[in-house]
């Protein structure tokens, strides 16, 4: 005897079988045990939610001849017959192939005559989407008005297209994709009814690879099983035939970009390559990966929300105190870009290969994520201590000749005559004038330097566009303004400019630190504090 696939071998013959659509199943066993059956039904949602298998089972139950609490019993001669596909009562329509104005006439034509046994003509059109606008034009008049003893049901994936005319003579019933902890449940059952040892791990990933469809994973089970004939189906060996990649390998990844190992990315990229895992499967399990770390993040009582065990759980909450918010959004932004990017693509490891470098690399791109990243990871080396230590311990020697910050012995500018008392107090109260102001504001003023212009205003001057950008529009510049202002409590106009590119600070401006003969000495908050 031929082997029949586990969707078709397990499809429910009766209303109690149907998981995850109770809301729609409860309603048609009401009508039909009070015969307040409706004459057109349009059922829309995903793939493999069950539209067909209701649509059946109601086909059966509105025709059965003993009907038990508004199922088909499947004994009788007529239910058999449906069952069988020889019943001249129930038509199944497939609008994909059967579009045209020419199908539907035939259709019409048909429903002139009454049942030869039972009570219903039920005409199940799958993919009703599909029809042309002609063939739903036709179908208008009988849609709205059939005899008594015809049944129309409607099935489509994409209610968006089907014309409101059509929606409005329809009693329509929207199938919810059904949860993990369902599908799991139900995969089970069979299981133990076809006596297959499986890893309850293994069917878990299975249900949520499935994406809310029950005919998906009944189909992903049978490819697994397939592969392991005899053997209990494992986690590991279900991931080996989808080609998918274990969360630990997620972990991993991470902590590499985190480390901004290039390199270590690449290799571990390369050996997903070799053990022919599928690339494209790989960015949308991160891609969730990175969502879920998010989800954490936000908020502490997020463990109902995820479908992870609890080993899993504490790596996430874990990790998600090694990363901020924004960075993680950066990271989301870019794999889904890349999600994108790889679908059809031919190269998909090369786009790969792009994306983890931007996760790096932040300079790469100029976007206002990516300006918050680096800001992010030049503070975090300040604080560390990096910044600081490269500087006190590098030697005059050791600096190149066009370093911009470098400080020589004299000054080519000549210094003014009299600096005004009102810069003076800015200058050497600067570090605490600026804590006023956002950490990424402050981090790039602490870098910046200050010298003075014509008609005694406040010059600061920055080494990039990038700084002097981001502080420079108005919002940054007119409250530091107003914090310098209400500090020495005199109005005061500032002004900013960029280093040109290959030049030296004391070559271009004045160095207000030598004319008063200070230092200014940027300190961190902890270090003041003890």
């Amino acid at each position: 005897m031929a082997y029949t696939a586990l969707y078709r071998k397990f499809r429910p013959d009766n209303f109690e079988d149907v998981k995850g659509q109770s809301h729609i199943v409860t309603t048609l066993q009401n009508q039909i045990k009070a015969e307040r059956m409706g004459h057109a039904y349009l059922f829309c949602g995903t793939r493999g939610t069950g539209k067909t298998s209701i649509a059946k089972i109601f086909a059966r139950a509105v025709n059965c001849e003993n009907p038990v609490n508004g199922s088909p019993c499947n004994e009788c001669a007529t239910c058999r017959s449906i069952n069988a596909g020889t019943s001249m009562n129930v038509i199944e329509i497939d609008a994909a192939s059967n579009n045209g104005v020419d199908n539907i006439r035939e259709i019409i034509d048909e429903v002139q005559y009454s049942p030869a046994e039972g009570k219903y003509k039920v005409y199940i059109i799958d993919e009703v989407h599909m029809l042309s606008p002609g063939a739903f034009n036709a179908l208008l008049k009988t849609l709205e008005e059939p005899p008594s003893y015809v049944i129309f049901i409607l099935a489509t994936t994409e209610v968006h297209r089907i014309p409101i005319t059509i929606l409005s003579r329809c009693q329509r019933y929207d199938f919810k994709r059904i949860t993990i902890d369902t599908i799991s449940d139900r995969l089970m059952k069979l299981m133990e009814v076809e006596q297959i040892q499986v890893e309850e791990k293994a069917i878990r990933y299975i249900a949520k690879a499935a994406d809310g469809s029950m005919r998906d994973a009944l189909s992903l089970l049978d490819q697994c099983i397939a592969f392991y004939l005899g053997k209990e189906l494992t986690y590991d060996n279900v991931l080996e035939v989808l080609g998918a990649v274990d969360t630990e390998v997620f972990s991993r990844f991470l902590r590499k970009i985190l480390d901004e190992d290039v390199v270590g990315l690449m290799n571990m990229l390369e050996e997903l390559v070799i053990q022919g895992r599928e690339l494209g499967q790989f960015v949308i399990d991160f891609t969730w990966y990175l969502r879920n770390l998010l989800l954490i993040s936000s908020s502490d009582k997020m463990e109902d929300v995820l479908d992870v065990s609890s080993e899993n759980l504490a790596r996430l909450k874990e990790e998600a105190g090694m990363i901020e918010q924004e960075r993680l959004m950066r990271y989301i932004r870019v794999f889904s870009e890349l999600s994108g990017q790889i679908k059809y693509a031919v190269q998909k490891r090369i786009f790969i290969e792009i994306a983890l470098i931007k996760l790096c690399k932040p300079a790469m791109e100029n976007n206002l994520e990516s300006v918050i990243d680096r800001i992010a990871r030049l503070e975090e080396k300040i604080e560390n201590g990096n910044f600081v230590s490269k500087v006190a311990t590098a030697s005059v020697e050791q600096q190149p000749e066009n370093t911009q910050w470098e400080t020589p012995r004299e000054s080519n500018v000549p210094l003014p005559k009299a600096i005004p008392e009102e810069v003076k107090q800015i200058v050497e109260n600067w570090h605490t004038i600026i804590r006023g102001t956002s950490m990424a504001v402050q981090t790039l003023l602490k870098n910046a330097k200050l010298s003075i212009a014509g008609d005694n205003r406040l010059l600061i001057v920055f080494k990039d566009d990038l700084a002097y950008g981001f502080v420079g529009n108005d919002n940054h510049k007119d409250q530091l303004q107003k914090l310098i202002s209400d500090y020495i409590g005199k109005e005061i106009e500032i002004e900013m400019r960029v280093l040109d590119e290959g030049s030296r600070f004391e070559d271009s401006y004045v160095n207000i630190e030598q004319a008063i003969n200070m230092e200014i000495m940027i300190e961190d908050d902890d270090k003041e504090e003890f």
